[in-house]
């Protein structure tokens, strides 16, 4: 009876149209093999310095799982080549970061800096990594076997107000810029500083067009809410948030507010949710607001007594542990944001490198695949699953070149910023 069963289960196979429903582990295999991940956001480069100095001619990027610290304490880093295999990561954003502390020249000679050591990286793992600076050159590494490799700048300051400045970073790669970091830039609003211009200054709005004119895709992460709004008032190509998640989901200011996802679909752009502890899971951010304030009343407790502090913190952050944030709430933004804006506005930036830690399940970039079972699990399409790992980011990349193209032949703007006397 067994084997009659059996036979007969086999020619029901066998007929047109029918077959074996897939798992969630094969869903998000298949669109993984289809689209490999278009990660938005990964701080390797600044690691890069901060660890090395950007000296890197005998830095192995096949394996950093040896690179923790003691001295000063640093977990090993979380990304290099044989775990982006394993993460089936197909595409990367590398930051070229720097502190938004620095003055304007010196954030300018820095950015330089991290594209040269980028740059340096890309070419010293030639059977792994290939630089792109456009979506062909995208598709044509991946057919290769290659991780295509673009870089973002993070910060306005990083062109130093300066329009020609944007240009010229531009043509040495770098195809995103966000436009603020953690603190205002001359001409627009952070997220995390104290507004000075209302959002975007008239040379901000300049900043914009003048991106959208040569192809730069404009990144809303980090910018004030404000800013945002404005942007999409004038921008004439999708928008990006490299590394952002949903701020109903989470009150943290650098999340995307609804008043910004509900505009998104109009724009194109694309939210590529992060896997940052403390923008996921809203226990977490205010445990983070809680430790920062008894740091503060510890300090002013015990001045001059840095000893003092420091060991009261260390007593606090063992009676109070961090909550853990979880890939299901990775899930769950993605679930928000694709309720509010849509399948085809959601990517994904982990900021792997940028982070000292990810949640459990995503603590280093292998775990893409573990994210996108979630979501099958949640009745993603493999379809769905491949327009958040890759294919939205690349339609908004080639939209992003397509305006640059039909605006060949308007001449570069030259607007200089208005300088306090």
């Amino acid at each position: 009876m067994r084997s009659v069963c059996m036979i007969a289960a086999v020619a029901l196979l066998s007929l047109p149209g029918v077959a074996m429903a897939q798992s969630a582990e094969e869903i998000a295999a298949a669109a993984l093999e289809a689209a490999p991940v278009m990660d938005g956001h990964n701080d390797v480069p600044i690691q890069l310095r901060s660890r090395f100095g950007n000296q890197i001619n005998d830095f192995d990027f096949s394996d950093t799982t040896g690179t923790a610290q003691e001295q000063p304490a640093r977990n090993a880093m979380h990304t290099d080549i044989a775990r982006l295999r394993q993460g089936k990561v197909g595409t990367q954003y590398w930051s070229v970061y720097v502190p938004a502390s620095l003055d304007e020249p010196e954030a300018v000679q820095m950015t330089i800096e991290q594209i040269d050591v980028t740059k340096r990286l890309i070419a010293a793992n030639p059977d792994d990594l290939q630089l792109a600076l456009t979506a062909d050159e995208i598709e044509a590494a991946l057919a290769d076997g290659k991780i295509a490799s673009l870089m973002g700048m993070e910060g306005g300051h990083s062109i130093g107000s300066s329009l020609a400045v944007l240009r010229q970073m531009y043509d040495l790669g770098a195809r995103y810029m966000t436009l603020t970091h953690s603190r205002n830039v001359p001409w627009a609003d952070s997220a995390t500083d104290t507004p000075e211009h209302d959002g975007l200054t008239d040379f901000g709005r300049d900043v914009i067009r003048e991106m959208n004119r040569i192809g730069m895709q404009v990144d809303l992460s980090h910018v004030s809410e404000k800013v945002m709004h404005n942007v999409l008032d004038i921008a004439q190509a999708p928008v990006i948030f490299s590394h952002s998640s949903a701020r109903s989901m989470n009150g943290h200011a650098r999340n995307v507010p609804d008043s910004v996802l509900q505009r998104l679909p109009a724009n194109g752009g694309v939210v590529m949710i992060t896997f940052v502890p403390g923008f996921l899971s809203e226990p977490a951010r205010q445990w983070n607001a809680n430790r920062e304030a008894e740091e503060a009343r510890l300090k002013a407790l015990w001045q001059g007594q840095p000893e003092k502090v420091t060991q009261a913190l260390r007593l606090w952050d063992d009676t109070n542990p961090l909550p853990q944030s979880s890939i299901r709430e990775v899930a769950d933004h993605i679930d928000h944001v694709r309720a509010v804006s849509g399948i085809d506005s959601i990517g994904i930036g982990g900021d792997y490198d940028g982070i000292p830690f990810a949640p459990p399940g995503l603590e280093d970039v292998t775990g893409y695949p573990a994210l996108f079972t979630e979501l099958a699990k949640r009745g993603y399409s493999q379809e769905d699953l491949e327009k958040i790992s890759m294919r939205n980011a690349m339609r908004a990349l080639r939209a992003a070149e397509a305006f640059a193209v039909s605006q060949v032949g308007e001449p570069p703007i030259e607007t200089l910023i208005e300088r306090a006397e």
